[in-house]
């Protein structure tokens, strides 16, 4: 058995089943199909969501339920991202149309709150502690050789839509630092050198 799965099975028992982070919730591919119909353009140098019928008449339904109403906008937005699992200038285009505002109004709170991602969620969500323990244990340098193996930022999902990056003020492992999840799995004691054979399991 190798120094990783050793590492892994230690802690099998720990694992991260809410999607709340620091008081923060973040989107998870949806499982109905949706997020089949993203994919990444080269020239539009994004992610796109190929809207279909369906997909019109939830969005027109978000907005006959929230339109002149007080403090619409947010509401309104939570749903869509639930909807889709992120929010693409397609939807929020849309949306815009509907709720008669700016679409640059709209932009601007979707990238204002953390809550909100214009970036579909990978198959597999990495979630890198930057808590004080892995700080000074290297996770700075975890989470370079993580965005070197998947030429990614933190933030960024690729364009396989296979793997998203994150990085998380504490995962509450301290005494495994540095530590990451991967989706429900642990990894800890990390070294940049043995991110690459992380991905052999996935």
């Amino acid at each position: 058995m190798s120094l990783l799965d050793c590492q892994r099975a230690s802690i099998t028992a720990y694992q991260l089943r809410s999607h709340i982070i620091e008081g923060r919730c973040t989107a998870s591919p949806r499982k109905d199909g949706t997020m089949e119909k993203a994919h990444y353009d080269e020239k539009a140098n994004r992610f796109i969501l190929d809207l279909e019928k369906e997909d019109y008449l939830n969005l027109d339904g978000i907005i006959d339920r929230y339109a002149d109403k007080p403090g619409y906008l947010i509401p309104a937005l939570k749903d869509a991202q639930g909807r889709f699992g992120f929010l693409p200038k397609e939807v929020q285009n849309y949306l815009a149309r509907g709720l008669r505002i700016s679409p640059s109004h709209i932009y601007g709170v979707v990238t204002f709150y953390a809550f909100f991602t214009t970036v579909p969620r990978g198959q597999h969500v990495i979630r890198c502690c930057m808590g004080t323990a892995c700080y000074v244990r290297g996770a700075a340098d975890i989470v370079k050789a993580m965005e070197h193996q998947l030429s990614i930022k933190v933030g960024e999902t690729t364009k396989d839509l296979k793997y998203s990056l994150e990085v998380v003020r504490c995962l509450g492992a301290c005494g495994l630092a540095p530590v990451i999840f991967i989706d429900d799995d642990v990894y800890g004691s990390l070294k940049p050198s043995q991110v690459g054979t992380i991905f052999e399991n996935y």
